[in-house]
């Protein structure tokens, strides 16, 4: 089981985004570096994307992103993901 955290803008602007984003990547990077992290990244028109190996990781993730905690993201979700074509 893989877990996907869905997050949702607050409608920032992009320079406050930005001036954030050096403490959110640091953040993700030391998730990456104890390898919970699959893939990272924003959507095109809006949004956001990441996907865990452990719910644990997702939960860390969810309440100590800087993104969230300056108010940048509304809200998160985290959804059990089966990934059928690179199982555990």
């Amino acid at each position: 089981m893989k877990y996907v955290v869905l997050g949702e803008g607050a409608g920032a602007a992009m320079d406050a985004i930005m001036k954030v984003y050096p403490r959110h990547k640091a953040f993700l990077d030391t998730l990456i570096a104890r390898g919970v992290v699959i893939g990272a990244g924003p959507f095109t028109g809006g949004g956001n994307m990441a996907v865990f190996r452990t719910r644990e990781a997702a939960e860390k993730f969810v309440d100590e992103d800087p993104f969230k905690l300056e108010g940048l993201v509304k809200s998160y979700v985290i959804k059990e993901w089966n990934d059928a074509l690179i199982p555990e």
